[in-house]
């Protein structure tokens, strides 16, 4: 069996659900990180930037547009030794216009990822996968890239039968 490395960048706090701004003690993005690790197992990483977003979900995202445009790699926090015992990377993250937080470029280019499996996932509010899978393959085009999985933010906390199918069918 493959030794599996969740890693993932989540918000909690302000996040923008269903319409409205909601105050979340646990980003979707970690719920469904945990969800995917009660399934298959494997090892959580929390891609953390050194420079906070801004605790104001409306300012958060005009921070993210701006390291957008301006192609930004955050640094972040820590990284994980090595991927080196690992086979497979499940790779989550909230879709920020359009595609991955930029602190998760930061993470996928530190790395070697020839012989890795990486299977993406995403929480959002509308805009599923985004063109996120299309960069990682661009990114990362040595890693074997497996289909991924858009889940609605607003329905996070209540997907874990489908994550968990999803996870063991994806590995």
């Amino acid at each position: 069996m493959s030794k599996i490395l969740i890693a993932y960048y989540s918000r909690k706090g302000q996040n923008y659900v269903n319409g409205s701004i909601k105050n979340l003690a646990k980003g979707n993005t970690e719920r469904v990180a945990e969800f995917i690790q009660q399934a298959v197992g494997g090892d959580l990483f929390e891609i953390q930037t050194v420079k906070e977003y801004a605790a104001d979900y409306t300012q958060c995202t005009l921070e993210a547009k701006a390291e957008l445009r301006a192609k930004a790699r955050p640094q972040l926090k820590e990284y994980p030794d090595s991927l080196d015992g690992y086979d497979t990377i499940f790779l989550g993250y909230p879709n920020w216009w359009g595609t991955m937080p930029m602190a998760c470029y930061t993470f996928l280019e530190k790395y070697d990822w020839d012989g890795k499996t990486m299977i993406p996932f995403c929480t959002h509010e509308g805009s599923g996968m985004g063109g996120s899978e299309r960069e990682i393959k661009k990114t990362c085009p040595e890693a074997v890239l497996k289909k991924g999985l858009p889940i609605h933010g607003a329905e996070a906390a209540a997907s874990e039968a489908e994550v968990a199918a999803w996870a063991k069918g994806s590995i």
